[in-house]
């Protein structure tokens, strides 16, 4: 997450148009931990982060400044064989999609 990530969380709640206790109770958070990540005195966990973008209809990617996968990946793939670029691009990006959900979720991968 990026060093603003409680002003990035500031702002969606302002848009959503709720006040901290609202976006608390909507959440599960509590108002004072809430406070204090949104202040940047506390980092907020993952299941907390998803949580403040379901309820103000941000995503993730939105709420930590982390850009999504589609926008980190450089080069993806190079096509030969009559493939077109497009299709294999597309393939590529759901599988990092899912293996960048995975590691948010902390699913440890297997061999």
């Amino acid at each position: 997450m990026t060093t603003n990530a409680g002003a990035l969380f500031e702002r969606a709640r302002i848009a959503a148009g709720l006040s901290q206790r609202a976006l608390a109770d909507a959440t599960g958070i509590s108002q004072p931990t809430l406070s204090r990540i949104i202040s940047g005195s506390r980092v907020a966990k993952m299941p907390e982060v998803v949580a403040i973008a379901w309820a103000t209809g941000y995503t993730v990617a939105q709420l930590t400044g982390v850009g999504t996968v589609a926008d980190r990946v450089q080069c993806a793939a190079r096509a030969t064989n009559d493939s077109g670029m497009d299709r294999m691009r597309e393939a590529l990006l759901h599988f990092l999609d899912l293996d960048d959900y995975l590691d948010d979720q902390a699913v440890p991968a297997t061999v």
